[in-house]
């Protein structure tokens, strides 16, 4: 009789084990089918902003055009040579002129061309030769910032390019509301993306613009004082003889 009642106890475990395995563990959250996460590639979100993003990849790619451009131009403008002054000094007292001017010319920086005006203005008054420098010395800065203002006025429009993609997001997203009658999340989605990527991408172009201008500014200012240093010292040079 035990042994009956062990072997039925047995059976009965045996199919309430089978049972509880071939059904899905349950618990009182409702499980969700895995599914592999969608990804999108940059251009595809970029897309996603609309036409406004087309405006928006002009004004970068002029934004680094312009950088590249000027870093180029101002870094070659920028490099200073050490025995610049105390070689024209040597001239200047030796008289050799035509070679201070000839040095000045060959060395093709902005400092050394404010100096070649101011040698060659040597016997003048000490206020027609620094009137001569500061006009070649505010030529050459002008020519240091051509195109920069681009970069200033990059930097302020497209931010506003990127609210202008933000009023048609939200206008595409009114639109979409008023077809379907409801409001869900596949109906506001696309006019979402677009306002979302567009402000993004217009406050980044006017970072990059804004950031470029400002430091190559700085960059331009730190020679400007600079070639104003160079001014004295040349100046010192042609007052020593009359101490």
């Amino acid at each position: 009789m035990l042994s009956f009642i062990l072997q039925i106890g047995n059976t009965v475990a045996t199919t309430v084990t089978n049972t509880l395995a071939e059904q899905p563990a349950t618990t009182g959250i409702q499980t969700v089918a895995e599914t592999a996460p969608t990804e999108i590639s940059l251009f595809e979100m970029v897309s996603k902003g609309g036409i406004i993003m087309i405006p928006l990849a002009l004004l970068l790619l002029l934004a680094i055009y312009v950088m590249v451009e000027r870093i180029l131009v101002i870094s070659k403008a920028s490099k200073k040579n050490a025995t610049l002054l105390p070689s024209i000094k040597e001239m200047i007292n030796n008289g050799n002129l035509s070679n201070a001017r000839a040095l000045c010319k060959s060395v093709n920086t902005p400092e050394s061309l404010m100096l070649e005006q101011g040698v060659s203005r040597v016997g003048q008054s000490m206020v027609e030769i620094r009137e001569a420098m500061d006009k070649a010395g505010a030529s050459e800065l002008n020519r240091l910032e051509k195109n920069l203002s681009i970069l200033n006025i990059t930097g302020r429009i497209a931010p506003m390019f990127g609210f202008i993609g933000t009023i048609i997001g939200v206008i595409h997203i009114f639109y979409r509301i008023k077809l379907a009658g409801t409001v869900d999340i596949e109906t506001v989605s696309d006019g979402l993306y677009q306002k979302m990527i567009s402000s993004c991408g217009g406050l980044v172009v006017g970072v990059i613009a804004f950031v470029g201008y400002q430091w190559l500014s700085a960059r331009v200012d730190k020679l400007a004082h600079r070639m104003e240093e160079s001014q004295i010292q040349f100046l010192d040079i042609l007052n020593e003889p009359s101490k």
